[in-house]
């Protein structure tokens, strides 16, 4: 004898089926958990742990959560990385012989939900899968959400970092990796980045790999979609997802329609120290999404334009054609106040139409997503039309967006303008779609009728004023009467319920009109379910068609939000093109400018080019504002680069292939690395990554060490970077000694932050103008912190002492140091002779270290 329940040997074996999952088991109107899930259920959820007979084995943990709401309890768990596995009453309890039979329906899990309530409306929920090898390195990433499913692979020996960075820019809710391959430093960061981790199989060769994607995607090979054996590990991780998919979701996959290249070399390279120093999604201060430029340049009006807005911001273009479009169809609608505001109007009718389509795909369109959709298309029309005059290319091509009014009809013909949230209720299937519905309709109608007639004959027949006939869904039709009017009650009458206040009763009329009627409403109802199946699969045919739809759409959303943050922020168009230069007058900073208080933003000029001007040195204290300027620079050539306008009067960008930027000093400690290694690790980064075309944002290096190390490496690399890369670069440094440079090298140029000195006080004026700065002001800024006038006044004293010693303002320990340029070091001939496309980042990290030592 089994010492457990049979509905708990049920159980368990369901449970045995998926044990890394939370299990909702469907008990009537709840779900239930039991053992140690329900333990963790309850902390998690906050809801009682109580316990439930489970035969011989006594009592075990149980708790439980409504079926109807039990969407927001599985939202909570998926957020905080749990998977929940949804097993479902299969069969109508009222015919189950025995047992009732139960199936696991779904397996929810971070990265494969599509559910609004559970999913970010301004990002993508992403699905990734790794695949490595030696020297290679391949990712496929979906969002089941939409239907988006692309690959990418890298090959040679900077194929795991290149990978990594993408890693970093997707920020994947989950990522797959082959449990047969090293998990190399993605576990590591999971946890830092709230990413959920799955060790699963991947396809033990390249043809069983492209067998499951060529099965998915009903074709006999994949060169249509572009891809090949050069492809080989991210064929391998896209296989995996689609089998990930399959095993959990268990429902269709129809708007996961094709797999395409995400070829990275397409795209301004930043690394993801760059994303993060300039605050493109997020702040560095608290990581919220209010402050960076991402929040500065949202004026979109639905949700897939907020999200593709951000794909943009992340990944800037290199081909100064299609920048130009983009500037185009901006300027067109920045011009067009009167389309633009209508064109805005309409966006916000529009639904998440990605979203949408994704819900088709899987077959979980609700009727009200059906109505939504069918709103969308009618908003798509309105837009069509306004489109019709437009000049630029970009919006002409939109203008020709396909609108689906076969698709409209078949939902405005089919499905109610109001339909309920359930689906097993009736009132989903509009009159006059089915004869069948109609006649069952008006059969449950007439019902209605005939019960207010029953009523009224009743009333009249018994004397009882106050009869009154009712429905539920336990007891079924009744016949109400108050306790005071029992004594008039016909023999006919049959007691159902005794109340506190009234006696239900049923008759035999009552009876079989109920029989009748209640047949007819589950006719009914099974019917208009069958109807919504029919058309929910039938939509499938033009599923392709409203993607293409939704994109246009979100194109246009995100090209109506940069031209509305154009004109609320005074941007302008950036000239585009080859010519190596980055020249800009009364540049601004878009975030600091917009959340200055009390003040007004000092703009500056630019004047980079791959000439006489390509290394600039910036000098000058701190709070003179060297790092907003570094930034904004950055900044100004992203926008523009991406499609957007850019906050200045004037802009000529010529475009940039990289973008780096190394940017403050802190310990990371999740890595191990000091200070100092990870401003080395960041500077090797830029060495052996950046070109001609690049542009580097340095703010300090050598900071993290002793002077001379400091100094001498920030000479070393800015020797480097001048006479061996030539990328264009602005150079902060606290060294001042580094403005020797602009009389040894060619191509580098001094700029310094004005201060004004009235010699008690200390004016920071912003301006950022030619020439080197004299003095540090550092105690003026001590002063301004907030320091104790008792420690300003020793440390003025302790200044004088080390200056009048030293007979110059440098640091103690500087006065007899040689000349940067009496001698050259030896260090910088290695440089020149060494061979970076043959050297690894380790050789290059050991090399670092070994001219370190030597220099001390």
């Amino acid at each position: 004898m089994s010492k457990y329940t049979p509905m708990l040997q049920q159980y368990l074996e369901i449970k045995n089926e998926y044990p890394d999952t939370l299990l909702f088991f469907r008990l009537g109107d709840f779900y239930e958990m039991f053992f140690e899930d329900a333990q963790i259920a309850s902390r998690e959820l906050e809801i009682v742990l109580t316990a439930r007979d489970a035969g011989n084995a006594g009592r075990v943990p149980m708790c439980g959560v409504p079926h109807h709401s039990a969407h927001n309890y599985i939202a909570k768990l998926i957020a905080r990385g749990f998977r929940v596995a949804i097993c479902e009453q299969v069969e109508d309890p009222r015919e189950a012989k025995g047992l009732v039979k139960r199936e696991v329906v779904r397996v929810i899990t971070p990265g494969t939900v599509i559910e609004d309530n559970m999913l970010s409306e301004t990002a993508p929920n992403y699905l990734a899968a790794v695949s490595v090898d030696e020297d290679s390195a391949g990712l496929a990433f979906a969002d089941i959400s939409t239907g988006e499913f692309k690959v990418c692979q890298w090959n040679g020996e900077h194929a795991v970092s290149q990978l990594y960075a993408e890693i970093m820019r997707l920020n994947p809710s989950e990522c797959l990796l082959n449990e047969n391959q090293p998990s190399l430093w993605i576990e590591e960061q999971a946890e830092l980045n709230n990413m959920s981790i799955v060790a699963t199989d991947f396809p033990s060769s390249y043809s069983m790999a492209c067998d499951i994607l060529q099965r998915h995607f009903k074709v006999a090979t994949l060169e249509g979609f572009g891809i090949d054996d050069s492809y080989n590990l991210a064929v391998s991780a896209a296989a995996a997802i689609i089998s990930y998919f399959e095993r959990t979701c268990h429902a269709y996959l129809h708007h996961l329609q094709a797999i395409s290249i995400h070829y990275s070399d397409q795209y301004l390279n930043l690394d993801t120290a760059t994303r993060r120093n300039l605050e493109l999604t997020k702040t560095l201060r608290d990581g919220k999404r209010e402050g960076s430029l991402l929040s500065i340049l949202d004026y979109c009006c639905t949700s897939m334009g907020r999200r593709r807005l951000k794909n943009w911001i992340e990944l800037p273009l290199k081909d100064g054609r299609t920048i130009n479009k983009r500037h185009d169809a901006v300027q067109e609608l920045k011009e067009n106040m009167v389309l633009r505001d209508s064109l805005r109007e309409a966006l916000k009718g529009v639904y998440d139409m990605e979203r949408l389509a994704g819900k088709i795909g899987s077959q979980l369109v609700t009727p009200r997503d059906m109505v939504a959709a069918k709103q969308s298309l009618e908003k798509a029309e309105l837009i069509k039309g306004m489109l019709r005059e437009t000049s630029c290319e970009l919006l002409k091509e939109i203008a020709e967006l396909d609108t689906l009014p076969d698709m409209h009809d078949l939902i405005n013909k089919a499905i109610s303008d109001n339909p309920p949230m359930s689906l097993r209720e009736g009132d989903i299937i509009k009159n006059g779609y089915s004869s069948e519905v109609d006649e069952l309709r008006q059969l449950s109608e007439e019902g209605s009728d005939w019960l207010i007639a029953f009523e009224s004959r009743e009333k009249e027949r018994t004397g009882i004023k106050h009869l009154k006939v009712a429905y539920n869904k336990v007891f079924g039709y009744y016949i109400e009467i108050s306790k005071s009017n029992l004594h008039l009650v016909p023999e006919d009458y049959h007691r159902k319920q005794t109340l506190v206040n009234t006696e239900r009763f049923i008759c035999d009329e009552l009876k079989q009109y109920e029989e009748r009627i209640l047949g007819a409403r589950e006719k009914l109802f099974a019917l208009e379910y069958a109807k919504f199946c029919e058309i929910r699969e039938e939509l499938l045919l033009y599923l392709h068609r409203f993607q293409i739809t939704a994109d246009q759409i979100a194109v246009l959303d995100v090209l109506l939000s940069l031209a509305e943050a154009a004109f609320a922020n005074n941007y302008v168009r950036p000239v585009i093109d080859n010519s190596g230069v980055i020249n800009a007058r009364a540049s601004r900073h878009p975030m600091v400018e917009k959340y200055l208080v009390n003040s007004r933003f000092v703009p500056n000029d630019v004047k980079l080019n791959q000439k006489d001007a390509r290394f600039a040195i910036i000098t000058g204290p701190n709070m003179g504002g060297k790092s907003t300027y570094l930034r904004q620079v950055a900044l100004l050539v992203l926008m523009a680069q991406m499609g957007s306008f850019v906050p200045a009067d004037f802009a000529h960008i010529g475009l940039v292939d990289r973008l780096f930027t190394r940017v403050g000093a802190s310990d990371d400690l999740s890595a191990g690395q000091s200070t100092f290694m990870v401003e080395m690790v960041e500077v090797a980064n830029i060495i052996h990554n950046a070109t001609a075309d690049s542009l580097i944002i340095l703010d300090e290096i050598g900071r993290g060490t002793s002077t001379y190390d400091g100094l001498s490496l920030a000479q070393a690399v800015s020797e480097y970077i001048v006479s061996n890369i030539g990328a264009r670069t602005l150079f902060a440094t606290h060294y001042h000694e580094l403005t020797q440079l602009e009389d040894a090298l060619e191509g580098v140029v001094n700029l310094s932050v004005s201060v004004q000195d009235s010699g008690d006080s200390v004016v920071f004026l912003k301006r950022v103008l030619p020439g080197r700065a004299d003095k540090s002001y550092g105690l003026h800024v001590a002063q301004l912190a907030g320091l104790r006038p008792d420690i300003i006044e020793r440390a003025q004293e302790i200044l004088g002492e080390l200056e009048t010693k030293s007979g110059n303002k440098q640091p103690p320990g500087l006065m007899e140091q040689p000349s940067l340029f009496a001698e050259e070091n030896p260090i910088i001939e290695k440089l020149r002779v060494l061979e970076l496309d043959e050297l690894s980042p380790r050789n290059a990290l050991s090399l670092l270290y070994e001219w370190k030592e030597s220099l001390s």
